[in-house]
């Protein structure tokens, strides 16, 4: 029939859980009177809802979008006063659509051949469960194809996504082909309930006979008046059907029975029955089923992530692929993370979001100042309040077997001891090639861990043992440049921290500058929480000027009043340095700051004084640099001969170590001798070598940072970090000119102004050399 593309207006009939499909005839139940008269009157649209639940009003979104046109043929009344069918769902509404008729597609043959299979398999499946047959007799009945789907799906356990899709269909075959699909669907299902059944009925009669006897016994006792009160083995007859109903693998489902037939032999008295029962509890709680296999959305992921954390794009990016991975592999089994970095930089947030991004159980198991093997273990059923350990106590909170546990804090694992190393405890729960029969001293049953997604956060890697390191993917979460903290509290914190003090946005204003002075002069921090500290600080602040006149605004003048005189200070450029005073830029943990090397010379016994709380290898990088300066420069070094040489690194209180120094104090040594100063607005980083090679350093993103704060124009950097170049923000990039270095010559070019010729090595005309 061809069907003219014109749209019509009806009401619609909302219809939940029933199948619709044209040329069928359906019952409906809870009607109202009114109602009825309403779709009485025309052609009305049965259209079904995607909830099973009646409502009082409904929206667009309760309907898919198909649905039949339909009239009433009859209605039945239980008595003379009322429609035995009573209200659905409040008034209807109406619908505009347009019609499409079904693709008759099946010739007569082809339908008699459908019709005829159906029925097989309908006769197959009846005679597999009870009241079956006069299903399989209704069904010989039918001779049109979709009254036959219709009558059958009225019995079979299909979702309401699934009956639409028969409904949306229009190929009469597709649609014919689909329902045979479920039926194969449905008949496997019996199939496989059946072999279940028959391999659980035998423990079970077993089990269930063995309850029998002992209630006799039980209750002769009581005849012979050899016992009082009820019988021990009413009191927990449960378990035994608790134990058969779990999930659990059918080696350890023995282990269980045998303790619940250890609980009906203690009398209620009996110094173990509590311990029995406390352990089958547990056991019971523990989720044993394996969860379907999830495919991560990574699409979903990655706009959560984007969401939550400002930022941090190699370290999204880098959970990303591994959520790819696990979608590759079509398990929901991998290896676990370490997320590493300095304090509040957001990495057990960073759980939180990949939590979300799987639809998975989020649980947080605290492993820092944990001594004991037992805490993660738990303790033998031998002692007095054993129970079980962290990690099947955080398996239970979860109440699925495939959680995203985050392990916090991992780096402050005490190590060694008297009562086990919980360390070493660990090494079983990350490994993936043994955590699928994990042990636990309580359980004393294997458990299986394989699903978890485990993510461990630290704060350093020195701390952690090798063994332990080497079961994990370490991926290092850097500290936060200004502008990053900038955005973060301006998208993140603030809008928290309104939240929380019950502030509309309206009533606090904070402005950029007022941010941008509250980041560099009050905090001092390689993460936010310190700055979410000062930001609620303020809102509590001006919590009594928002109640008396309705809206406060915070300028950066504002901010001393508020929070005091400056608490956080941070070295800038001068005007001038003088010959000998050299900056140089270092890495800290809460970020890049300037360093000013000063050097100067008195008369003395051409020693070298080294000054700054300084460590073993920030003092060879100075005897490195000065070895190197009269090899380079030796007429000029030649006036230290008589003379003391003094370098000094400012901020005397502060422990300073490393090479990274290495091209500051050679170029303060070279600016000393030459008498030409350096200037103040260049910085430099890099190691160098006795060679005069400049080596690459680390850090190099928060050294660029501090560097662009303090008014730095100019930097030099080893010629070997250009590829961490990628990491800096170009906002940064944009205010610097970088330039890469590889020698020592490099660097007196670029900042003396000094060209060096070619190192040659010194030969002896007094020493002869054969060349073979």
């Amino acid at each position: 029939m061809e069907i003219e593309n014109k749209s019509y207006s009806a009401p619609v009939l909302p219809v939940p859980g029933t199948l619709l499909l044209p040329g069928t005839t359906i019952r409906l139940k809870d009607l109202s009177r009114t109602d009825i008269h309403r779709l009485q009157e025309d052609l009305f649209v049965a259209v079904p809802v995607r909830s099973e639940s009646s409502r009082d009003t409904w929206k667009d979104t309760d309907f898919y979008n198909y649905g039949v046109t339909c009239m009433i043929t009859s209605v039945e009344d239980s008595d003379a006063t009322a429609v035995t069918l009573q209200l659905i769902g409040g008034r209807f509404p109406a619908a505009v659509y347009e019609l499409a008729a079904d693709q008759e597609d099946l010739d007569d043959r082809a339908a008699r051949d459908m019709l005829g299979y159906i029925r097989n398999l309908v006769k197959e499946i009846s005679s597999r469960i009870r009241g079956g047959e006069r299903i399989a007799r209704i069904a010989e009945g039918y001779s049109d194809i979709n009254q036959l789907i219709t009558y059958l799906a009225q019995y079979m356990p299909l979702s309401a996504q699934e009956r639409f899709e028969l409904l949306e269909m229009d190929s009469v075959k597709e649609r014919c082909l689909h329902f045979i699909d479920l039926l194969l669907r449905q008949k496997e299902m019996i199939s496989l309930n059946l072999e279940m059944q028959e391999k659980l009925s035998g423990e079970a009669s077993k089990y269930y006979k063995e309850q029998a006897l002992r209630r006799q016994i039980q209750a002769l006792k009581e005849e012979l008046e050899e016992t009082t009160g009820e019988a021990d083995g009413d009191r927990d007859d449960s378990f035994g059907a608790r134990i058969m109903a779990s999930d659990m693998p059918e080696e350890i489902q023995e282990a269980m029975l045998e303790e619940a037939r250890k609980l009906e032999n203690q009398s209620q008295a009996g110094p173990e029955t509590d311990n029995i029962r406390t352990y089958l509890e547990f056991a019971l709680s523990l989720p044993w089923k394996k969860e379907p296999v999830q495919e991560a959305d990574l699409d979903r992921a990655r706009e959560i992530l984007n969401s939550r954390h400002y930022g941090m794009d190699k370290v999204k990016e880098r959970i990303v692929q591994h959520l790819a991975v696990m979608r590759l592999r079509k398990t929901n089994k991998g290896s676990a993370l370490l997320l590493v970095g300095p304090p509040g930089t957001g990495k057990t947030s960073l759980g939180k979001s990949i939590a979300e991004a799987l639809d998975r159980p989020y649980v947080r198991m605290s492993l820092g100042g944990v001594r004991d093997e037992s805490e993660i273990r738990g303790h033998r059923r031998t002692y007095v309040g054993s129970m079980a350990g962290r990690v099947l106590q955080s398996m239970k909170k979860a109440g699925q077997t495939n959680p995203v546990m985050i392990l916090d804090e991992v780096d402050k694992l005490m190590q060694g001891g008297f009562s086990g190393d919980p360390a070493a405890a660990m090494l079983e729960v990350l490994d993936p090639e043994q955590n699928d029969t994990f042990s636990d001293h309580y359980l004393d049953q294997p458990y299986d861990l394989s699903d978890v997604f485990f993510i461990a956060t630290a704060n350093s890697l020195d701390t952690i043992p090798g063994p332990l390191l080497d079961r994990m993917e370490v991926i290092e979460v850097p500290s936060y440049t200004g502008e990053e903290k900038f955005h973060i509290a301006h998208d993140h914190l603030i809008p928290e921290v309104l939240r929380d003090h019950g502030i509309e946005k309206a009533q606090l204003v904070i402005t950029d500058a007022a941010i941008e002075t509250l980041v560099d002069n009050y905090t001092m921090e390689a993460g936010c929480r310190g700055l979410k500290k000062r930001i609620a600080t303020i809102a509590r602040h001006e919590s009594e000027k928002i109640l008396k006149d309705g809206r406060v605004t915070v300028e950066a003048a504002n901010l001393e009043e508020i929070l005091g005189p400056v608490t956080a200070r941070h070295e800038k450029v001068k005007d001038s340095n003088p010959a000998g005073v050299v900056t140089g830029l270092a890495w800290t943990a809460v970020g890049g700051e300037v360093l000013f090397i000063e050097t100067t010379d008195m008369p003395g016994t051409n020693q070298m004084i080294l000054t700054g709380q300084l460590g073993d290898v920030m003092k060879e990088s100075a005897r490195i640099a000065l070895s190197l300066l009269k090899s380079r420069l030796p007429m000029d070094a030649a006036l230290f001969k008589d003379r003391d040489l003094h370098i000094h690194f400012p901020a005397g209180a502060t422990p300073k170590d490393g090479p990274s120094a290495g091209i500051t104090i050679f170029t303060a040594l070279a600016s000393l001798v030459t008498g030409r100063p350096v200037s103040s607005h260049l910085a430099m980083t890099g190691e160098v070598s006795l060679s005069g090679n400049v080596l690459p350093i680390g850090g190099l993103r928060e050294k660029l940072y501090g560097a662009q704060r303090a008014g730095i124009t100019k930097v030099l950097i080893p010629w070997d970090n250009r590829q961490d170049l990628a990491e800096v923000p170009a906002s940064v990039k944009e205010k610097l000119e970088i330039v890469p270095v590889r020698t020592v010559e490099d660097v007196l070019r670029e900042t003396l102004g000094i060209a060096l010729p070619p190192v040659t090595p010194f030969v002896n005309p007094n020493v002869s050399v054969t060349i073979l």
